[in-house]
């Protein structure tokens, strides 16, 4: 389906239609140019259609990012995640060794600093090397082509005016950087970006999640 919106022509309006059981597969077809959903199945199944519709449709999405470990991944499923980010830059602390398994009903993203590979992810998230380190903003792409802006943080480093320049970026973003379960609620309602992202809020130490600290995040986020 997804390989079929990406080829339609821009001049109509786009309906990914059937298969969509949750907003992050409603997100997927958003980034390749659907301008609608046809939902069925998945209302009629609801115990309330109208819930499971605001619930599909609304934003942001959240990612849990620094993925390591097969039972962080089915952690951050079972709270809810939509996005599950696997750091696959040599220098992370946070690197894994590939993506792992997670069902179809969220996005797996592989993080990528300087150069990247194919890996079978759903996106791409793609910074540029400057100094040694990652940049500070990200291109998030699919199949090759962006589809999003990612807004972060400088390197180890703070920046006041971090809202203000997400708020000023055009098209879809995913704010990133400095998030946890404290002050998520304020960002969002702040700039209303279309994907939140946290990665060291959620851990125990570098590359290992505390699953209370995972779960309160997302329930924050959402």
């Amino acid at each position: 389906q997804l390989a079929l919106l990406a080829q339609a022509p821009r001049d109509r309006i786009i309906v990914a239609e059937s298969a969509i059981a949750t907003r992050a597969q409603g997100a997927a077809a958003e980034l390749v140019g659907a301008n609608a959903i046809l939902v069925g199945t998945t209302l009629m199944r609801a115990a309330d259609p109208a819930a499971k519709l605001t619930e599909l449709v609304s934003r942001p999405l959240v990612k849990v990012c620094g993925l390591t470990r097969q039972e962080d991944v089915d952690a951050a499923v079972e709270a809810g995640a939509d996005m599950l980010g696997f750091i696959l830059a040599n220098e992370s602390p946070r690197r894994a060794g590939g993506l792992l398994d997670a069902p179809d009903t969220v996005l797996r993203v592989a993080v990528f600093v300087g150069e990247q590979h194919e890996t079978g992810a759903d996106l791409v998230q793609f910074y540029d090397r400057e100094d040694g380190h990652r940049a500070r903003d990200a291109a998030l792409l699919r199949n090759g082509e962006r589809v999003g802006t990612v807004v972060d943080l400088p390197w180890l480093e703070d920046d006041p005016t971090h809202l203000d320049r997400a708020r000023a970026t055009e098209g879809c973003v995913m704010l990133a950087g400095g998030l946890d379960a404290t002050n998520v609620r304020a960002a969002i309602d702040a700039i209303s970006p279309w994907a939140v992202d946290s990665a060291r809020s959620t851990e125990r130490e570098p590359g290992i999640k505390d699953h209370d600290k995972l779960r309160a995040w997302v329930e924050a986020a959402r």
